[in-house]
């Protein structure tokens, strides 16, 4: 385990200097050979755990589960089709008043940050697709120029998305694993899921700040074989 104390060491060095310096912190660096990596999440607890390819533990490392649903396009988009590709997965409806507003205009920042970047996907779920149609998404992206073949829109099964959301994104953490269907799925969160579909960041998409966050961790996911 001695990677992962040198790679704690870094982060710790690195959020000294930022203390310290404040913007000049974006002039420090590890080593080279101390290359930043991210941590998995596997729980609602959203431990945050660094495991090795040579650990027991990384065959095991959470995933998320199938699903089968539709895009704003009439497209049938599974699991599957994620497999390969670095995605941000986040929760919404369309006629949300209050947060999805702001967590649509943040990922539409997110959406051009990375349009020349076919690996970059954005996920976005509609916690109510009894109303929620093919052709509502459609629209929906439309106004808020969502490209679709970068950023889904996707509805189906209320009992499938409301399972994935609490018990395979953890989007609510750990009080979502208490919930039924029965409650309604509303969250802040958004998800940093890599190529093989495993948590690495949890973010609030209502906040400027997060969105940087997760562009930056995009960036060390890209880095990874």
């Amino acid at each position: 385990m001695e990677w992962l104390a040198d790679l704690i060491a870094c982060r710790l060095a690195k959020i000294s200097a930022l203390l310290i310096f404040g913007s000049s912190f974006f002039l420090f660096s590890c080593s080279d050979s101390e290359e930043e990596t991210l941590p998995f999440y596997n729980s609602a607890e959203f431990s945050a755990e660094w495991i090795s390819p040579t650990e027991a533990k990384y065959d095991s490392i959470h995933v998320v589960d199938t699903f089968s649903l539709k895009n704003q396009l009439g497209q049938t988009i599974t699991k599957d089709s994620l497999n390969g590709f670095i995605y941000v997965a986040n929760f919404f409806f369309t006629s949300c008043p209050g947060i999805c507003p702001k967590m649509t205009s943040n990922l539409q920042v997110l959406q051009d940050s990375f349009a020349a970047n076919p690996q970059i996907k954005l996920v976005s779920f509609s916690v109510m697709p009894w109303v929620d149609t093919v052709a509502e998404l459609k629209e929906y992206g439309e106004i808020h120029a969502v490209n679709p073949s970068k950023w889904y829109l996707l509805t189906g099964s209320k009992e499938r998305i409301y399972d994935l959301g609490r018990k395979s994104y953890f989007a609510e953490k750990g009080l979502g694993l208490q919930k039924t269907t029965k409650e309604f799925l509303h969250t802040e969160s958004m998800l940093l899921v890599d190529k093989k579909g495993r948590l690495r960041g949890i973010y609030n998409a209502t906040q400027k700040v997060d969105i940087e966050r997760v562009s930056e961790d995009i960036k060390v996911l890209l880095r990874e074989e």
